[in-house]
């Protein structure tokens, strides 16, 4: 019995102390975060119905995820209840398409189909 409990404190001891090593994740993380301004001249803004979506988190999320880390978005956001994507992007670098495509591609292209794309120019 004595070695048991040994043995979990160990292992108790050991799990501690690997999960406790990752301070080094936070500085990536806002790295990976900092966008380039874009010109007002070149903002726009695109709203899209995206059809497929089942939960807020695992597909809402994960669409505006790779949305907002695409080149060129600056801002973006799903809303699930509305299912709808609202885009801010450089048109210099994207367009309606290619975010369209960009969203058709999450979860291997075959869950969510983006409909009644629209895009307007922002007046800054």
């Amino acid at each position: 019995m004595k070695n048991i409990k040994n043995i979990a404190f160990a292992i108790a001891i050991t799990l501690f102390a690997v999960s406790c090593k990752k301070e080094t994740t936070s500085e990536t993380k806002e790295v990976a975060t900092a966008k380039t301004e874009i010109a007002a001249e070149n903002l726009e803004t695109a709203s899209f119905t995206i059809e497929g979506m089942t939960c807020e988190v695992g597909c809402a999320k994960t669409i505006e995820s790779k949305l907002t880390g695409t080149d060129g978005v600056s801002e973006a956001t799903v809303d699930f209840e509305t299912k709808i994507a609202t885009v801010k992007f450089d048109k210099t670098k994207q367009s309606v398409e290619t975010l369209t495509k960009t969203v058709e591609k999450v979860g291997g292209g075959d869950l969510y189909k983006v409909t009644k794309a629209e895009k307007s120019t922002d007046k800054v």
